[in-house]
């Protein structure tokens, strides 16, 4: 059987580890090993960031549809709650980006509420 050279597989594969850690700091964007494990932990932030996004983000909305309902005399628990009791269903990505955007709507909203 013949000898299996792996030259070719093997510089695709470094050559695609620095094509990812591009543009990092120092012996990270050209030596292979400090790379391979700048990159590895580079996906691992990824993904953990992708869920971690969510919650910042929702915590943001919370915190906008808390300061225009103060506004409006009435708190982000107590609000939150009549929106459910009066089954209006409405996201607070949508409501934080009314209370910012468009605050008579959400003035609207909570008059709408408290009835």
């Amino acid at each position: 059987m013949a000898r299996v050279k792996r030259g070719k597989a093997h510089l695709k594969k470094r050559k695609q580890l620095l094509k990812r850690a591009k543009g990092y700091k120092w012996g990270r964007k050209s030596k292979i090993k400090l790379a391979k494990t700048a990159v590895l932990k580079a996906g691992v932030y990824a993904y953990r960031d992708r869920r971690v996004k969510k919650r910042d983000f929702r915590r943001l909305w919370q915190i906008r549809i808390n300061a225009a309902c103060r506004l409006e005399g009435i708190s982000y628990s107590r609000f939150i709650n009549l929106l459910k009791k009066s089954k209006v269903e409405i996201d607070r990505k949508v409501l934080a980006d009314l209370a910012m955007n468009n605050p008579e709507i959400f003035k609207a909203i909570v008059a709408e509420v408290k009835k």
